[in-house]
């Protein structure tokens, strides 16, 4: 008799070409990503080899990570050197036959968020990219992750690499979120709960009933923080929503290969009974605002909650924080809406809902920078680029921008930021930055205040 599967027991096996021992496998890889950071050293070396690309078709490259978010902007950047880099990539990209999405192109955007846009990720896929929040686009019951350049030039010329299978872990959410809670407010729960390392070696499936409630957008946001969990990837298994996300996007299959993929992506689920290494489960309903505290997602507590008394004492000294001290009503200097994890249409006109006829405080320095073109012209179309700009915001072009910190544009050092990125280590976001990262609701409720507020009291 059969035994139970796991989604990801179907993505592995269905990817696995060959076990070679020491329990690594020589998996299929089906998309490849590249960014103009490292994807033009990538399309470099491979062909300073001697070979080729296996599958133009299935690698693309983006200008996202160091490109300027101003307006009006054009090759040049404000990290130095960082002009080459585009130049470079467009050049190794045109040379190999790859799709390139260029600085200005209508559908340049952050590689996470342009990918689900356009299909380029569909279940059941493989998907790798020089960027570990890769994990992203696992909301679409794929296996994507994070790799560097050499795996990519690899992958590039083989079509397959070589993996260690990862142990399996289900994360559940039971329940459902009250207003005012995200998915990202989620993510770091579980984060703060089990630990940076909790799902160190491990693929993750999201599960539950709290999770197969979110939109699209939502499992996004929660999948792209796998990675700060430590796991290898994160996923959730396709359903209707997922169907109707992507059917008509411009790489997604047509016609009578629409109905193929369907009856195949259907079956791309765990199976009652199936097996798991590890699993964990979550009450949704009890999961408030977060805010991280400290210089990792898992120094992180509810937003009425404190500054714990065993907090790390370098990270401590880092914030400029106190044991016990209570994060709300924390004087910040800015605010930061943007990121692969909150970029979204669906994010910003969350923000702009609560923005509408609003201010924020005078000498906040506030930032929104959708993640992609489409997003931007979307959301444009809707009013929302004057909301922000209205109440004090300044609207961007797209890309990764201030989400991180890499010798190019940067928050003043030494401010205090709160923030929808992904991450807030040591000058993440500019030299001696202090970021509390927190969802796009607390970062409007906290912009508008002048300092790290609940938005559930927004008013």
């Amino acid at each position: 008799m059969k035994q139970p599967a796991s989604l990801f027991d179907r993505l592995w096996d269905g990817h696995e070409i060959a076990r070679l021992g020491s329990g690594s496998a020589l998996i299929a890889i089906d998309r490849i990503f590249l960014h103009e950071r490292t994807g033009a050293a990538a399309l470099r070396s491979l062909a300073e080899a001697g070979r080729e690309v296996v599958d133009p078709n299935r690698v693309f490259a983006v200008a996202d990570h160091i490109v300027d978010t101003r307006p009006g902007r054009t090759d040049q950047t404000l990290m130095p050197g960082g002009q080459a880099f585009i130049s470079e990539t467009r050049a190794a990209a045109k040379a190999a036959g790859i799709r390139f999405f260029d600085v200005n192109d209508p559908d340049q955007g952050i590689v996470h968020v342009i990918s689900p846009e356009l299909g380029i990720i569909l279940p059941g896929c493989t998907l790798i990219a020089p960027d570990s929040h890769t994990c992203t686009q696992g909301a679409f019951g794929a296996l994507a992750w994070g790799i560097g350049s050499s795996e990519a030039e690899h992958a590039m010329a083989a079509g397959t690499l070589r993996l260690k299978k990862p142990k399996s872990m289900r994360v559940s959410f039971s329940g459902s979120l009250a207003q005012g809670v995200t998915p990202k407010d989620m993510i770091i729960q579980l984060i703060a709960l089990h630990g940076a390392a909790g799902g160190k070696g491990h693929a993750v499936e999201f599960a539950g009933d709290a999770v197969m409630a979110l939109d699209m957008e939502g499992r996004m946001t929660l999948c792209n923080m796998a990675t700060e969990f430590s796991a290898m990837s994160g996923f959730i298994a396709p359903d209707e929503k997922t169907f109707a996300y992507l059917k008509g996007r411009q790489y997604a299959p047509t016609s009578d290969l629409w109905d193929q993929a369907l009856a195949q992506w259907q079956s791309l689920k765990s199976d009652d009974g199936a097996v798991f290494d590890s699993e964990i489960v979550l009450d949704a309903n009890a999961i408030a605002p977060m805010v991280s505290w400290g210089t990792s997602p898992e120094s992180s507590v509810r937003i009425e909650g404190r500054v714990p008394d065993n907090a790390g004492v370098r990270a401590l000294e880092y914030m400029a924080l106190d044991k016990g001290q209570a994060l709300q009503g924390l004087k910040i200097d800015a605010a930061f809406i943007g990121s692969c994890t909150n970029s979204r249409l669906s994010d910003l006109r969350r923000a702009s809902h609560m923005l509408k006829g609003k201010k924020i405080a005078p000498g906040i320095k506030a930032i929104c920078v959708p993640g992609s073109s489409r997003v931007k012209r979307a959301a444009e179309a809707e009013g929302i680029d004057k909301i922000f700009v209205e109440a004090g915001f300044e609207w961007r072009e797209s890309g990764c921008s201030m989400c991180f910190y890499a010798g190019g544009e940067s928050f003043a050092a030494n401010s205090r930021v709160i923030s929808t990125t992904n991450r807030n280590f040591e000058s993440r976001q500019g030299p001696n930055v202090k970021t509390h990262i927190a969802s796009p609701e607390t970062v409007v409720a906290s912009a508008i205040h002048g300092a790290i507020s609940d938005p559930r009291k927004f008013s």
